[in-house]
């Protein structure tokens, strides 16, 4: 359980303000249909962090424990420096070949591709020995996220200060590196 409400909560607070939230927002915007918006998230993501999750299995077993230990510790630290750097809305490009359902999924494959979000699922595939778990919870944090982002987006914005939301991410990322640190991986 703690594997995938670690996993949950990880990125569903780094992926508060992250391109690919304001990607579904523009999405939501643009083709007005939210539940397919949503359903393309959900495809994306599957497919994203189960490869991301099974990257970071692979990983841990390239290196011995100390080594990993650090590492991630190292990694997280690093992610919480980063979740404090806003993405720019102008990264964002936004093709209309496909229609709602396949752009959505095309652009948030690509979108997620060494994203930070995408990143911590490898780092969490390697801290954690159930694949499945880490890519159920990361999976439903990005959801939630997303979710937030096509159904309440403008409303949020304008009453939750993206700083704050940063923020706190960044100092989960710091908690993850500590526990690391001070528990180790098992």
């Amino acid at each position: 359980m703690e594997t995938l409400i670690n996993s949950f909560f990880l990125v569903f607070a780094s992926e508060m303000g992250d391109k690919t939230q304001l990607l579904a927002l523009l999405l939501t915007a643009r083709y007005r249909k939210p539940w397919v918006i949503l359903l393309g998230v959900f495809i994306a993501t599957v497919l994203n962090h189960a490869l991301a999750t099974w990257a970071g299995g692979w990983l841990a077993t390239q290196m011995g424990p100390t080594t990993l230990k650090w590492f991630l510790a190292v990694v997280f630290f690093a992610f919480a420096i980063w979740i404090l750097i806003p993405d720019k809305e102008e990264e964002l490009k936004n093709e209309d070949r496909w229609g709602a359902l396949i752009t959505t999924i095309v652009a948030f494959f690509i979108a997620e591709m060494g994203d930070k979000t995408q990143l911590a699922t490898i780092a969490l595939g390697a801290r954690y020995s159930s694949l499945a778990l880490v890519t159920l919870g990361t999976t439903l944090g990005m959801m939630g996220s997303n979710a937030l982002a096509i159904f309440l987006g403008d409303k949020m914005l304008k009453r939750i200060p993206m700083k704050y939301v940063r923020m706190f991410a960044s100092a989960l990322f710091v908690v993850f590196g500590v526990l690391i640190l001070v528990k180790g991986l098992g």
